[in-house]
């Protein structure tokens, strides 16, 4: 009995020092980002030459300040951006960081042991733990833009998160980033799944009109979306679109989810002028939408 309660004891404590060992590898790659003087939010070292993710309701102006966790402090500048899937990429002049190591979130099973860490409501380097609850959750009918995300990017998990925890790392129990911590939805934490921030980042920006949209029923079917808001300084307000209008297609396609005219815009290249069709008071109506050359895409709005 006392072999066995001392073999127990053993066991405990290896486990509570590889936890421990794990949560400090993670605290090392987890940064603080503050773009805007109205907060901040968590990112995390992706490669060591100082390339750091985070969320783009984070990064939310083309350059941000990233403090490590050893007390560092470096101007990052913004150099991709992708509102759908709420990613940003920051990089600062820096070599030899504690990168994370990203593991397969394709991989993962519900029930899974996993951990987040990040900077909630001012503290430092917060872990928390939980378990792997889903991986695909239904979009609204009413949707941002920068919102508008597919069921299958996200990973379900009941780990504790709070304002600041976005942009910071969810990993599995060895210590490898599997997930973005971005929102929190009915009680569960949402996260970017590391394969689609791989995609990101071989895809780069992608424009961003900035508006808020909802499908229009006509009999049933869905016809056109709706903008209900325009952000002031977005591509959409450059183009002459307005609240009410409603997008009906562009580029030879219907346009009936948001969807329809995402995958548009995911196929315009910088540069090019996007050809849009609506309905104004009822009556057709065109306009052109150019395209920025350059990685930043005007007009995203904070969620």
């Amino acid at each position: 009995m006392a072999i066995a309660l001392l073999e127990t004891t053993k066991t405990s404590t290896q486990l509570a020092h590889e936890l421990a060992t794990i949560a400090q590898q993670l605290k090392n790659c987890t940064v603080q980002v503050r773009s805007s003087s109205i907060g901040g939010g968590s990112g995390i070292i992706w490669h060591s030459d100082g390339l750091i993710i985070t969320n783009a309701h984070v990064a939310q102006t083309e350059k941000a300040t990233v403090e490590l966790e050893d007390g560092r402090v470096f101007e990052a500048v913004r150099t991709s951006v992708d509102p759908r899937l709420d990613l940003a990429a920051l990089q600062i002049n820096a070599t030899d960081l504690p990168a994370a190591t990203v593991g397969d979130s394709q991989a993962l099973r519900v029930g899974e042991l996993v951990l987040a860490v990040g900077n909630p409501l001012g503290a430092v380097g917060v872990l928390t733990t939980g378990i792997i609850h889903s991986f695909a959750l239904t979009n609204t009918q009413k949707c941002e833009e920068s919102r508008n995300f597919q069921p299958q990017q996200w990973i379900g998990a009941d780990v504790r998160l709070a304002p600041g925890n976005s942009g910071g790392c969810l990993s599995d129990a060895q210590g490898r980033v599997i997930g973005i911590n971005t929102m929190i939805a009915d009680g569960l934490a949402l996260a970017v799944p590391s394969h689609v921030v791989e995609g990101f980042l071989k895809a780069g920006s992608r424009p961003y009109l900035g508006i808020t949209m909802r499908p229009v029923l006509v009999l049933g079917r869905r016809f056109g979306l709706l903008l209900l808001d325009v952000a002031k300084g977005s591509l959409a307000q450059a183009g002459g679109l307005l609240a009410g209008d409603v997008l009906i297609g562009g580029c030879g396609h219907s346009f009936n989810t948001a969807d329809d005219l995402l995958n548009v815009l995911w196929h315009t290249e910088p540069g090019e002028v996007l050809p849009l069709e609506f309905l104004r008071a009822g009556k057709p109506d065109y306009c052109e939408v150019k395209i920025p050359a350059s990685n930043s895409f005007s007009g995203m709005k904070s969620p």
